[in-house]
């Protein structure tokens, strides 16, 4: 049975507008900071400890904004945009600038993927009219969720695909994999989560779904420890659950609408680790769950 939800340590409020996606970018030794990107097209990027948007950034031309990552550190951010653009900012030493963008011909709701392949470069996957074509040196492999259902391994050099499994019967909304245990979760609009893993010959295995008392995923996210996985409701709850049994730990209810985003801080002293909630009612939560010992998380 799920413990008592705690309550949230507090509140970011003023984004005007649905909170897509999360990314926390946080420096030994300076303020952390998380970045929002909202339904109308701005990026935020919030000082955790002033509680307040030090910036505001416009570059998807007021098209919603669906990802967020950074580069080397949080000087150098990336955005994807309902505007079909990935763009490239330079955030150092004040600027706020877009330094490069990228056409994507996609306006869907896919959001892009990010691996660091070497010191100082990246390979960047993104939804598009069509696959450009690779160089033919050894890649790595890329899981996709698709609208029927189903969740697909590609060889990204190759350009073939490995695997494929039919895990939900509706499109799949979302998905995370934990890398080092070769396995995944995936959500849709249905009642469950499936679970599932890559066994030695890169062959998807679907596993045991896990039941949800109501319908609709819209993110999960595994934290970097491999101790929990939560999950962004369309209930307006986070459900919080122990990634390896998948046993629900606990549920966190303060958002008054669908939860539409989360992430998980990057510090390096592990009892400062929050969860964050982005929500279709314009606020983000900031959470302390499990950072004290890990025997509780099954």
């Amino acid at each position: 049975m799920a413990r008592p939800a705690p309550s949230p340590l507090y509140t970011l409020r003023g984004a005007g507008s649905p909170l897509n996606t999360l990314h926390f970018g946080c420096c030994e030794g300076d303020p952390p900071l998380l970045f929002s990107g909202s339904g109308q097209g701005s990026v935020h990027v919030w000082n955790l400890t002033t509680r307040r948007a030090e910036r505001v950034l416009e570059g998807h031309s007021g098209a919603s904004v669906t990802w967020l990552n950074t580069l080397h550190s949080r000087d150098t951010l990336i955005s994807q945009g309902r505007d079909m653009r990935v763009c490239l900012w330079d955030l150092a030493e004040g600027r706020g600038d877009v330094t490069d963008a990228l056409w994507t011909g996609s306006v869907g709701f896919c959001r892009c993927s990010l691996l660091e392949t070497g010191p100082g470069r990246w390979l960047l996957a993104h939804a598009g009219e069509a696959m450009e074509e690779p160089d033919s040196s050894p890649g790595p492999l890329l899981l996709a969720g698709y609208e029927d259902g189903s969740l697909a391994l590609w060889d990204v050099s190759q350009r073939s695909v490995l695997s494929r499994a039919a895990a939900h019967p509706e499109p799949v909304m979302c998905l995370d994999f934990d890398p080092a245990g070769q396995r995944g979760v995936s959500g849709s609009s249905e009642k469950s989560l499936a679970s599932w893993m890559l066994d030695g010959q890169h062959r998807l295995q679907l596993q045991e779904p896990v039941a949800l008392v109501n319908p609709g995923i819209s993110q999960l996210c595994i934290r970097g420890d491999r101790k929990i996985v939560a999950s962004a409701g369309w209930d307006h709850r986070v459900r919080v659950f122990g990634w390896k049994k998948l046993r629900p730990l606990a549920v966190l209810q303060h958002h008054t609408d669908m939860v539409l985003s989360l992430a998980f801080s990057d510090h390096q002293d592990p009892r400062n680790r929050m969860l964050a909630a982005g929500s279709k009612d314009q606020r983000i939560s900031l959470w302390s769950i499990y950072n004290q010992g890990s025997s509780d998380t099954g």
